[in-house]
């Protein structure tokens, strides 16, 4: 198991811990993952930055996961199969050093070793569907219009002037 791995698997014990005891204290937390991590500094840090992330995005998180999940509410899915799917949703897509296959792959292993042997079935449904979500809503949106086009490379060029990368300090066209 990589380190990483073992950093995801506290983190996951530590949402699936906040949703059934949300009064839990953040010093007990703190002290559950450093004791669990053996007080290695940089995966401490990792784990509650995946917590943190989770927590401060779940809402949108959550939204996004029951667009996905046909026929099934949040609240009817299996606590550790939500808290999975939040933290692989959560590093899909709030995470880009991680690949999306690697963030797909932990969860389901977390799913085999957590949950039942359904569940990994099903997240890696939901997060493949999550994924195609996210990959067409990124397709349709439109690209940002280039900061200098070429005409107005051509027309500099021609001028003998240099080309202004500033468009905004670029003087407008008379046929326009």
């Amino acid at each position: 198991m990589t380190r990483r791995t073992r950093g995801r698997e506290i983190a996951l014990q530590v949402l699936y811990q906040t949703e059934q005891n949300p009064g839990l204290a953040p010093q007990e937390i703190r002290r559950f993952v450093e004791r669990r991590l053996r007080g290695d500094r940089k995966l401490c840090e990792f784990a509650e930055g995946l917590i943190a992330g989770v927590h401060e995005h779940q809402p949108r998180i959550d939204s996004l996961i029951s667009g996905v999940a046909e026929n099934w509410r949040l609240d009817r899915m299996a606590a550790i199969d939500r808290n999975i799917l939040r933290l692989g949703a959560y590093e899909m897509l709030f995470c880009p050093d991680v690949p999306t296959k690697v963030a797909i792959n932990e969860s389901l292993e977390l799913a085999k070793r957590y949950s039942t042997a359904q569940s990994s079935r099903f997240v890696n449904g939901i997060l493949d569907r999550l994924q195609a979500a996210e990959t067409a809503a990124a397709d349709s949106t439109p690209n940002p219009e280039p900061m200098i086009e070429s005409t107005d490379i051509e027309k500099a060029s021609d001028a003998g002037q240099p080309a202004s990368e500033d468009t905004e300090s670029a003087q407008p066209d008379e046929g326009f």
